[in-house]
């Protein structure tokens, strides 16, 4: 058990993971210098060398040069408070960051594995490919050649279940708003299913950017609603009410909750 309150290099190498060589060229860098050295000339380091060892490993996790580092600690109005606050906010950016690259990872993987769509008729699935060629053209007339790919990529690189789940979370919407189509287009209730309208449409979209409402492109879809009669078509019959409901909600969210 330790009882001093100095450790040789090899405890010190030890404890913080690194190989004595590297504690040999901070040394002699004059970036981490030892307390004192025994009789004998061995290294010796106390608690402030571990602080400082603590700092250099910090930094060196974010890529900062030695030659840097020792300027950053030499300097005679260094903090330590304050660099541990500094580091605490750049290492959870990274942990932020490397979680979005391991879910990236795991998706993709993911995808892999259950072979998700390759194909772009796989998106049509269920329509006549006329049918479904001839709605691509229109929709590529209607909102743009990068507006369509932009939406074929994202949903091409979805997972087949959760495109499944936006099916069933676009049905459901549906449904809902079916039920609700009686009371105010801009009451709570209502408001609340054309909030998970325009979130479902948006993942359709593969619009990911919070900051891009498409508050506009959503007030141009509300007016297909009573411009196009297919929007609402259900078993081959059209309900213009339910076209002109979903127009005034759609509307009044993009004014009121789009800004």
């Amino acid at each position: 058990m330790q009882t001093t309150s100095h450790y040789s290099v090899k405890q010190i190498a030890r404890l913080a993971g690194i190989s004595v060589r590297t504690l040999h060229l901070y040394d002699k860098m004059g970036l981490l210098k030892p307390a004192t050295r025994t009789r004998a000339g061995y290294r010796q380091y106390g608690p402030d060398e571990l602080l400082r060892l603590q700092q250099i490993l910090f930094y060196r996790e974010l890529d900062f040069p030695l030659k840097e580092i020792a300027d950053i600690l030499n300097d005679p109005h260094f903090d330590i408070a304050k660099a541990l606050a500094g580091h605490q906010t750049a290492l959870l950016a990274r942990r932020d960051r490397l979680n979005t690259l391991l879910k990236t990872i795991n998706k993709t993987m993911n995808n892999l594995k259950n072979k998700t769509m390759n194909n772009l008729e796989e998106l049509y699935e269920g329509l006549p490919k006329e049918q479904a060629v001839a709605w691509r053209k229109e929709a590529v007339d209607k909102w743009g050649e990068d507006t369509v790919l932009r939406s074929e990529n994202a949903l091409l690189e979805m997972d087949k279940l959760d495109l499944s789940q936006l099916k069933a979370d676009q049905k459901d919407i549906a449904e809902k708003l079916k039920t609700l189509a009686n009371k105010a287009p801009e009451s709570d209730e209502v408001q609340e299913q054309i909030a998970r309208h325009y979130a479902n449409i948006r993942s359709f979209w593969g619009v990911s950017d919070p900051t891009d409402l498409k508050a506009e492109t959503y007030k141009g879809l509300a007016e297909l609603y009573i411009a196009d009669e297919r929007y609402t078509t259900v078993d081959g019959k059209t309900d213009p009410e339910f076209a002109s409901f979903m127009h005034k909600g759609m509307i009044y969210f993009a004014d009121n909750k789009l800004k």
